[in-house]
């Protein structure tokens, strides 16, 4: 629609109008016609005093709005506010900080990190499309630097070298997908074993497409469906076409992210924002508006609560 804003000015404008906002939800979530989420019925009514529907038939739960079953289920937060933050989040190169939301939007730092969270839940990739042709896959690990620690937490965290205390992390990269943009696929693992990472190349990764790795042994049984390619480092980074490069650049990017925005990520809510990076590398090739539209038309179906948030509950409310 041409009339959709394009930059953030025109968004909070556009999105002034708490019916502006209901209608572009509206129309995102009920394209072909409003519906009972509860039992599907089309068979409806809008109460416009109050700005929700009611579904004529007798079941529980017949009053509805366009916030049931999304990100912004139970949020007090308007509609103008929900869409701002969307925006931000999904445009800003670096991430943005919930102290930066908060003053923006004039909510609390808590309201603004618990939004920040919900909106990266719609980011995630549902990994239904399989990667195929030349794959890159590559590990890493996520943690704060020892030197910018406290040294009582420095001394609960690092526990020894290299990788302690640090939370480990697979990158698949499909070279050249979809509208021959390379695409990221990042999962958060218990280590760098063989049992941790073949599982994951094979569930994301076509038979018979080209696979290419560092000279990690975790690898080596990948030969058996794979063209399985091997770049040591030990001895080069790049030899042809062979190379990890580009997944080892996505990597910089999420640390340069974490480190210069967010400063800290607790493990329990790290596969959040490798979602959010992720995001923002696959659709990079588009501009503000599409990947703002992007989001907010993936907020149905993804309701996260506050206890589900901090690990009080792992199962929906």
């Amino acid at each position: 629609m041409n009339s959709d804003p394009q930059t953030l000015i025109e968004a909070i404008r556009y999105f002034a109008d708490p019916d502006v906002c209901l209608d572009f939800m509206v129309s995102l979530r009920w394209p072909n016609g409003v519906a009972c989420p509860t039992c599907g019925s089309l068979d409806i009514r809008f109460i416009p005093t109050r700005r929700i529907w009611e579904c004529k038939s007798e079941h529980p739960k017949r009053q509805f709005s366009v916030k049931v079953g999304t990100i912004f289920e139970d949020s007090p937060i308007s509609l103008d506010k929900w869409l701002a933050a969307i925006w931000l989040i999904a445009n800003a190169k670096n991430g943005v900080s919930s102290y930066e939301v908060a003053r923006d939007l004039d909510v609390t730092q808590k309201t603004a990190w618990f939004m920040l969270h919900r909106i990266r839940t719609a980011m995630a990739d549902d990994g239904d499309n399989p990667f195929s042709g030349q794959v890159e896959v590559d590990e890493t690990f996520i943690g704060g630097k020892a030197r910018f620690m406290h040294k009582d937490k420095r001394a609960e965290k690092i526990t020894g070298r290299g990788a302690n205390g640090k939370t480990a992390v697979v990158g698949l990269l499909e070279r050249h997908g979809i509208d021959k943009v390379s695409q990221v696929r990042t999962e958060v693992i218990p280590n760098t074993q063989r049992r941790s990472l073949s599982p994951i190349v094979r569930d994301n990764v076509m038979a018979g497409s080209e696979v290419l790795t560092d000279a990690l042994r975790s690898y080596d049984d990948l030969k058996d469906i794979y063209i399985h390619q091997v770049i040591d480092h030990a001895e080069a980074y790049v030899k042809g076409h062979i190379h990890t490069n580009s997944i080892e650049n996505f990597w910089s990017l999420l640390k340069r992210a974490i480190r210069g925005t967010y400063v800290n990520v607790e493990p329990l809510h790290l596969f959040r924002y490798l979602a959010e990076e992720t995001f923002r590398y696959n659709t990079r090739k588009t501009n503000d508006g599409s990947r703002f539209q992007k989001v907010a038309g993936a907020v149905s179906g993804k309701r996260l609560t506050y206890k589900q948030l901090i690990g009080a509950t792992t199962t929906p409310a």
